[in-house]
């Protein structure tokens, strides 16, 4: 069973507590590897892992003087520690804490946004094939083009959301990655194999090579990942929206009992949960910027990046987890009206065929100019006049020159249209 969202399990990640902990986990961590190596002796490695704690509060009180977190933190662990807290953090630099924590939250973040995308998918699954039959009007520019099915968008928002779903893999892949390297990446005072071992227990991978930070490009990959699937979100919200439109009425956001849609207007249902998913997409978009902007930072480091990621790393993973858990749920009670959807496509009198006579009458010899001409001929008398297409081109001496009447009458089948949703079927979700 695939986790309802739950907004508590994100902002968790992203408390105090949890990002001190992490710290003291790689701390802990680093001492082992270096007591391996002969550098702490077993007894003080003991005593550093039985007594080594925090107090946020003592820590919040340190740094107002220190002016510097990790300083702070390694202050009070030191506090409870005693004399063999000496052996904390030996050879490293504040970096080497907070890049690889930073990689340790943003994994647990993505394998929540993951379970968030697999529980999407399963529902926009769901939706295809309910309204795989289910025939509405396709449009370009807006305007009636050629009919679609309703399960056919489902499928082509599902292929988009697995596409979502690998690049958020491969960008936890990408942040995924830690360094023990020391102040400008050198391993001047630390050996290599102290990064390996804290990398290994926390299943991040060694940064191949860093400076005194795990570069930022990977950073940047992460949040523009999610920027994507805020994007895609949008996308589908906005095509809810546009159904939802009075004039089309084809699709809309479920109304609860007791809900309202205006203070002044009772009769109102309005698609608020569509639009406040596309509010959301262009907050989402600006953390891949201004992740971006921390790609260039001066010589092996500077710390313009720290103040960013404070506010995108928390906001950018619990805004997601949202979305995703919002669309999801407006996706599962989604109404939708086939009857609109048909009479809707009946509206313009036929002319959504043009294409298939001009097809047609070409099949006949005619040239493609002459059909074309012909047929629009017709589709904008039709349009104009709200008169049925099929029964001008009956009329039209130059149309049935080519076409008899039995002809005539085949081109206008709905399911000529949709021969191929089977095949569209299998090449998105295989053999069912």
């Amino acid at each position: 069973m695939i986790p309802r969202y739950s907004r508590d399990r994100m902002t968790a990640i992203w408390t105090p507590e949890n990002r001190y902990r992490t710290w003291l986990d790689i701390e802990i961590l680093a001492c082992e590897a270096m007591s391996q190596l002969g550098l702490i002796p077993p007894a003080s490695l003991e005593q550093i892992k039985n007594r080594a704690g925090f107090d946020v509060e003592r820590i919040d009180e340190i740094e107002r003087t220190t002016k510097h977190d990790v300083i702070a933190f390694l202050t009070s662990v030191t506090e409870k520690v005693g004399e063999d807290g000496r052996y904390i953090h030996m050879g490293m630099t504040s970096s080497d804490v907070l890049d690889t924590s930073f990689a340790v939250l943003l994994k647990q973040a993505a394998d929540i946004l993951i379970e968030d995308l697999d529980r999407l998918l399963i529902v926009l699954k769901e939706k295809a094939f309910q309204f795989k039959d289910t025939v509405m009007m396709g449009r370009s520019h807006g305007i009636h083009a050629e009919p679609v099915t309703f399960g056919l968008k489902m499928a082509l928002w599902y292929q988009e959301m697995i596409r979502g779903h690998e690049r958020l893999v491969r960008a936890r892949d990408a942040v995924s990655v830690g360094k023990i390297s020391g102040a400008v990446g050198t391993f001047s005072f630390i050996d290599p194999a102290v990064e390996a071992y804290v990398c290994r227990h926390l299943g991040l991978t060694p940064a191949p090579i860093s400076s005194q930070i795990v570069q930022r490009d990977r950073h940047a990959e992460f949040f523009s990942v999610l920027a994507i699937l805020a994007s895609s979100i949008d996308k589908f919200s906005q095509e809810i929206r546009l159904l939802q439109r009075t004039e089309v009425r084809e699709a809309e956001e479920y109304f609860s009992p007791g809900q309202k849609g205006s203070s002044a207007m009772p009769h109102k249902r309005n698609p608020v949960l569509s639009e406040n998913l596309s509010g959301l997409a262009r907050l989402m978009r600006s953390y891949a910027l201004a992740a971006l902007e921390d790609v260039p930072l001066w010589h092996e480091r500077d710390i313009s990046h720290s103040s960013v990621e404070r506010v995108i790393g928390p906001d950018a993973t619990i805004l997601m987890d949202f979305m995703l858990g919002r669309f999801t749920g407006l996706m599962e009670k989604l109404v939708v009206y086939p009857e609109r959807m048909l009479s809707n496509l009946n509206m313009t009198h036929g002319v959504i065929f043009s294409q298939m006579v001009l097809l047609r009458l070409i099949d006949k010899g005619m040239t493609r100019e002459q059909g074309y001409a012909v047929v629009q001929k017709n589709a904008m008398t039709a349009w104009q006049e709200g008169t049925s297409f099929q029964g001008l081109l009956m009329q039209d001496n130059e149309v049935r020159g080519c076409l008899t009447e039995e002809e005539l009458c085949d081109v206008f089948r709905i399911e000529n249209f949709l021969k191929n949703v089977d095949v569209i079927f299998k090449r998105v979700f295989g053999e069912q």
